[in-house]
């Protein structure tokens, strides 16, 4: 486990390296300067001259490369160009946004999935099981941000159970997470249909092995063998998908950000690539493929953890 353990790490640095490679050279050489948004149209060459040597904008792209990376690791992401202040600053202010909504979002899957994964595979066949896989088949179908617009129209129009007025959290935290509710729940809802279809089919595939054959001999229940002998076996491709997951839910957070109107880390995105100020995307998306990959190392973690066969494989 332990050279497995070291090799999928040095999978995880490299794809770090090449995600900062690919995230720094991207907004690197693309048309535009960011002199013009900062500095505006009427600004003198001394002035641009002066804006680009303090940003070290008049340096080769290598060597640029090389600075940002080697102060990035250290935790020193650099200045935003718009704002004044530092990137890290702008970063962790509008990520604590993005992450109440994932996390609340992540709660929603598991305790919506879970569940209706269980009653789907215990009533196989039956009028409760065709009716999670059609509302699953459903809810697959449909994006984020088309699940949010339709979650919003739904509560806020239809039925006046939501008020679409953002409650930052210093001013009231119940306020704050009782808004953030209905968002997550458009980020959750499409996870929660997969995650419920993978459980079903990873309990019914456990249900045919002979060791729930012999558990049935011994006098146990469906329930019973279910629950003392299937489960744990069915929830390793769950907890592993999960695992992987999140990723998935922090970049849909992002998108329904949009439409809810969270000042999060989507919005700041899009205003940044707006704005050409380009040290705050280049943190941005390199932190969410952080998460990302880190999430994937996790996954295979957890999945080495629950069948420690997998090493003999």
């Amino acid at each position: 486990m332990g050279k497995a353990l070291l090799k999928r790490g040095g999978l995880l640095i490299g794809t770090m390296l090449l995600v900062s490679v690919l995230a720094f050279t991207a907004f690197s050489v693309i048309p535009g300067d960011p002199t013009g948004s900062v500095l505006g149209t009427e600004a003198t060459d001394e002035q641009i001259a002066t804006f680009r040597a303090q940003n070290g904008l008049d340096l080769p792209v290598w060597q640029r490369y090389w600075d940002w990376l080697t102060d990035f690791v250290t935790g020193d992401f650099g200045d935003s160009y718009k704002y004044d202040m530092t990137v890290a600053e702008l970063v962790v202010t509008q990520a604590k946004v993005t992450l109440v909504m994932a996390g609340i979002a992540f709660a929603l899957i598991v305790a919506i999935s879970l569940p209706l994964g269980l009653i789907a595979a215990r009533h196989q066949g039956g009028i409760v099981d065709k009716l999670v896989t059609v509302l699953s088949q459903v809810a697959m179908s449909v994006p984020n941000f088309v699940m949010g617009i339709g979650l919003l129209f739904l509560f806020a129009v239809v039925l006046s159970w939501f008020r679409p007025e953002y409650v930052p959290i210093e001013e009231d935290l119940a306020g704050h997470l009782r808004f953030m509710v209905l968002p997550a729940l458009a980020v959750a809802l499409p996870k929660s249909a997969m995650t419920v279809k993978l459980l079903r089919g990873s309990i019914l595939g456990e249900m045919g092995q002979d060791y729930i054959r012999t558990a049935y001999s011994k006098g146990n229940s469906q329930g019973s063998a279910l629950w003392r002998h299937v489960l744990r076996n069915a929830m390793i491709p769950v907890v592993t998908f999960l695992a992987m997951a999140i990723g998935d839910i922090m970049a849909g957070s992002i998108v329904v950000e949009q439409v809810f109107g969270i000042p999060g880390l989507g919005r700041m995105l899009i205003s940044s690539i707006g704005n050409r100020d380009y040290p705050v995307v280049q943190a941005i998306v390199v932190l969410l493929a952080a998460v990302v990959v880190g999430c994937n190392f996790l996954a295979d973690l957890l999945y080495r953890i629950m069948d420690p066969r997998i090493d003999g494989r």
